[in-house]
């Protein structure tokens, strides 16, 4: 594969990079009823058809395209003059985004089955407990997301080679979206909170200026840009 080939693929990744953040933000919006308060209510809300395809597209190939856009992130800057700080970057927040598949897949395929066991009168299906591994990998996962993502924001804004602001956006998008977003709303409300379409939202802003920008230039030529600030 030619150097021109290769950085069509960069391009296109950093497209996903606010592709993935906006079907986050859509697969968010709608929370879901507490599990322990009103169990009806949930398992007739996890079991529909809406749940089952905003999970699909949000959590599952949300979380696919926003891999392939950190590679390409990475790729993108690995040249520039934060290049051993953009690769750590990416491999943490792949990393982490790739542990976060295994929730991801559970509360799309798993759960639905769970709700609907339930509402077919085998209630002690609610009594399921999962290995406290998942717990662990999943707290994991959001840790190394969320350091992955603001590093990559902080290589964005050092790099000189991509908009500055486009990188605070994305870094303010990761700690809002996982912080106050994922982590609070579990330790409150047990589901989503606004929070966290916020944070996705200003992910896809960010991630868009990065594509936007990106696109424009070769992204295996030698950084030009890194004798002025963007």
């Amino acid at each position: 594969m030619n150097s021109e080939n290769i950085s069509r693929w960069i391009r296109a990744g950093l497209w996903a990079l606010p592709v993935s953040a906006l079907v986050t933000a859509w697969a968010t919006l709608e929370p879901q009823p507490d599990q322990e308060r009103d169990p009806d209510a949930w398992a007739r809300f996890v079991s529909s058809d809406s749940y089952h395809l905003s999970h699909l597209l949000g959590s599952t190939t949300g979380t696919i395209l926003a891999i392939f856009g950190v590679f390409a992130l990475g790729c993108r800057l690995a040249n520039s003059r934060v290049g051993g700080l953009a690769l750590a970057a990416m491999v943490t927040a792949v990393a982490g985004t790739a542990l976060l598949l295994v929730p991801a897949v559970i509360s799309t395929f798993a759960t639905p089955a769970i709700g609907r066991a339930y509402l077919a009168g085998h209630q002690d299906v609610m009594l399921l407990e999962f290995p406290g591994s998942m717990t662990v990998a999943f707290l994991l996962g959001i840790l190394l997301a969320l350091l992955g993502n603001v590093l990559l924001g902080i290589a964005v804004w050092r790099s000189r080679a991509l908009p500055r602001w486009a990188g605070a956006l994305w870094a303010a998008g990761a700690v809002v979206f996982y912080v106050l977003g994922v982590v609070l709303g579990l330790a409150t409300t047990g589901s989503s909170l606004p929070t966290q379409a916020a944070g996705a939202l200003l992910m896809a802003v960010g991630g868009g200026w990065i594509a936007w920008y990106g696109s424009r230039q070769t992204p295996l030529a030698p950084d030009r840009t890194a004798a002025r600030t963007v």
